[in-house]
């Protein structure tokens, strides 16, 4: 419940558009395999998490990172890079030979922080298909 009540208070303040969080939800990305949600506390409070995808493809192990939010209040505590780190060493370890990410361009802080990390903006070009609900 703690996770719930901390993803329901960041969660809006990485994306205007998402789906309020549910305990259902929560536990459904916990149970998944592929997926390890880290958190970050300050002072005994959870102020930031990232979830990474680690899956096996035919060319090797890839490593995603996903949903990187910092509570405003926490920021610039290096909560973000913290995160960050932590994940790409947990990839590393478990087999994947890079970390991939994707940034909304107006998010200018959070390029810093990614650029801190030592991601390099990659030449490629990101497609969605948007799926009926």
């Amino acid at each position: 419940e703690e996770l719930v009540t901390a993803l329901s208070s960041l969660i809006p303040q990485l994306s205007s558009s998402a789906a309020p969080i549910t305990s259902d939800v929560v536990q459904s990305v916990l149970d998944d395999e592929a997926v390890t949600v880290f958190i970050a506390r300050h002072n005994e409070k959870i102020v930031g998490t990232l979830s990474l995808a680690i899956f096996h493809i035919p060319t090797g192990v890839r490593a995603w990172i996903e949903d990187v939010v910092v509570d405003d209040d926490a920021r610039g505590l290096g909560v973000g890079l913290a995160l960050t780190q932590a994940a790409i060493e947990y990839a590393s370890t478990h087999g994947a030979r890079s970390v991939d990410l994707t940034s909304r361009a107006s998010r200018t802080a959070a390029h810093r922080l990614y650029e801190k990390a030592g991601f390099h903006i990659r030449e490629t070009n990101v497609y969605r298909y948007f799926l009926e609900s």
